[in-house]
């Protein structure tokens, strides 16, 4: 993170640094280690609000302590940022990464068996009013999936919610999500289940000129692929091919 900052005279924000980490550390530890870099006065930072789905949120820039004129950069990060988090950007993000699973669900031999669900199998989730993205089914085997095209990590608390949901209706749980941290991976695992990770957020087709400014600019893993790669999905597929024999020796 020294390094980030000593070799490039730029303005950053707290996102942008902890996804250009995220294969070092996990995204809370970037952001602890910022937040000591600028209490220690090592960069330069500053708080503001920011404009997105959710509502008001805020956004942190940091800079090194030699950029002198650091609010056009920042300012030019906002514009992008509010505009790659706008409420029909957000949407539209979402169901493309749904899009593209569901067409490599299909395409991989994997029966589609609901969308949405908050009841299966003649069991009901009621404790909350969360549903799961869909329910897949390959071999005998149901997995209850969460799909999130998004840069953060899905939160603890929903996590484990839809983890509950899973062992509620008798489906075995299957996340799929950019990026997240080894504790979630090994929750996950604990439940029997998997937590598959595509590493590039996918965004929609059309906003090709929009994913290359946020590539360029800000550097962030972003891309508008026609399919989810076969690789990912092997992946998938090797994993389910374990469960199978697990169950088979059982």
């Amino acid at each position: 993170m020294h390094d980030l900052f000593g070799q490039r005279a730029e303005v950053f924000y707290n996102r942008q640094i902890a996804v250009l980490f995220e294969r070092r550390f996990y995204h809370w530890i970037t952001t602890k280690a910022l937040i000591e870099l600028a209490q220690e006065r090592r960069v330069e930072s500053t708080v503001e609000q920011l404009e997105t789905e959710a509502g008001e949120e805020v956004i942190r820039f940091y800079w090194p302590r030699n950029v002198r004129y650091w609010r056009r950069q920042a300012n030019e990060i906002r514009r992008l940022v509010e505009e790659f988090s706008s409420p029909d950007m957000m949407r539209a993000l979402g169901l493309q990464g749904e899009l593209l699973f569901d067409a490599a669900f299909a395409r991989f031999g994997w029966l589609h068996r609901g969308e949405n669900v908050r009841a299966y199998g003649g069991r009901e989730w009621t404790k909350t009013g969360h549903n799961l993205d869909r329910v897949f089914e390959r071999d005998g085997l149901s997995y209850g999936v969460e799909i999130k095209n998004s840069l953060s990590y899905i939160e603890r608390g929903e996590l484990e919610i839809k983890l509950a949901m899973c062992e509620a209706l008798g489906l075995r749980p299957l996340f799929i999500m950019r990026a997240a941290p080894g504790s979630y991976i090994h929750k996950v695992d604990e439940a029997g289940g998997y937590l598959l990770m595509f590493e590039w957020q996918l965004y929609p087709y059309g906003r090709e000129q929009l994913a290359e400014r946020v590539k360029k600019r800000l550097g962030l893993k972003v891309d508008t692929p026609r399919a989810i790669h076969e690789g990912t999905m092997k992946r998938l597929l090797d994993w389910h091919v374990r469960q199978m024999q697990g169950e088979a020796r059982q």
